[in-house]
């Protein structure tokens, strides 16, 4: 059985976990009298998946390029903000309202990729300043909730087929095309590239730059996604929205549950989403159980203390059992490759 799970990759054992989350959370909210997979219950994990999964699949890209963005948070707050603000409750000016709350993003997204670049600072530092910035300049400007976003847009966070909500099925649609393009196109093959090792990459004729560039791009227009959807929730643009939600340690956690290296170069769209699904899950339990606020936040560093111990030992294993007593790396099939020239014996 050891052996069967060290042969799974890191989104197959996600997904297991997610399902023995799955089952004792049924069983404990049975205790209840609820049942978990009534479309209710269902509707619910299933809107706490929407939000941070667009957050967390930015998160994932820049992750995979070996930087970070601590910036999201605010991303989302101010998005939230522009969107409101433009609309202004009338549904005409919602495409004009979209367009310009994502070109923001996009601008803020674009500055962390060239700070990061071109001034080599590292990921880390550049959103954290970046992200104080936006924080100053919302402290500034806004005491409150602003704008008004038209009922016509709201239905977006409101409306949904069956169980599941337009959001989600917009999330995952967009989850679906990065993997795709992760999968399939050369900015994917660039990014994994520049994340394993850049400067294997650049000696391989890769542009370095350009793939974190967009990497940090893509991150910020999907705080900008998250952003609209909460505005639609709200029906209100809010400076905090996104700073309450702990939007950038939460999508940092769920990028690592669902198997992404945060030293960049491996890891996964759709463990990403696995990792979401397991934090919707266990908040949806918790909630059910009348869990005290503060013990949810000691439930989801448990359960990423957890995850990435197990990583890291399957990581430690198979890396033994590729390499022979000699030192050389064993093939893949066949039998062990003598090291320097050593046909065999003791060195």
């Amino acid at each position: 059985m050891s052996a069967w799970l060290r042969r799974l990759d890191t989104t197959a054992i996600v997904y297991l976990a997610l399902i023995a989350v799955l089952a004792l959370s049924a069983v404990l909210v049975a205790t209840t009298g609820r049942n978990l997979f009534s479309p209710g219950s269902i509707r619910d994990i299933l809107t706490g998946m929407s939000v941070l999964g667009f957050v967390a699949i930015g998160q994932t890209l820049v992750i995979l390029a070996g930087s970070l963005d601590l910036s999201v948070p605010y991303v989302v707050s101010l998005t939230s903000l522009v969107a409101a603000e433009t609309m202004r409750g009338s549904s005409s000016m919602i495409v004009p309202g979209v367009l310009l709350a994502l070109a923001v993003a996009a601008a803020i997204g674009l500055a962390n990729g060239l700070i990061v670049t071109f001034l080599r600072v590292h990921g880390f530092v550049t959103t954290l300043g970046v992200g104080l910035i936006l924080k100053g300049y919302l402290d500034t400007n806004y005491k409150g909730t602003a704008g008004e976003v038209p009922w016509a847009f709201q239905l977006f966070g409101a409306t949904g087929v069956g169980p599941v909500p337009v959001s989600t099925i917009v999330m995952l649609a967009l989850a679906g095309g990065v993997a795709f393009l992760l999968a399939r196109g050369s900015f994917g093959h660039h990014l994994y590239a520049v994340g394993g090792s850049p400067e294997v990459a650049r000696l391989s004729g890769v542009r370095t730059r350009r793939p974190v560039i967009w990497a940090h791009v893509l991150c910020s227009v999907f705080a900008g996604f998250a952003g609209l959807l909460l505005a639609s929730r709200l029906g209100v643009g809010s400076p905090t929205v996104g700073t309450q939600g702990g939007y950038d340690l939460l999508s940092i956690a769920a990028v690592v549950l669902g198997g992404t290296l945060l030293a960049g170069g491996r890891g996964s769209i759709w463990g990403t989403i696995g990792g979401v699904a397991i934090f919707a899950v266990l908040d949806s339990l918790m909630s059910v159980l009348q869990v005290n606020p503060f013990l949810k936040d000691v439930v989801r560093g448990a359960v990423i203390v957890v995850a990435v111990a197990v990583y890291s030992r399957r990581r430690l294993v198979a890396r033994r059992e590729r390499f022979t007593r000699t030192g050389a790396e064993a093939p893949a099939d066949g039998p062990p490759v003598a090291a320097a020239g050593i046909t065999g014996g003791a060195s």
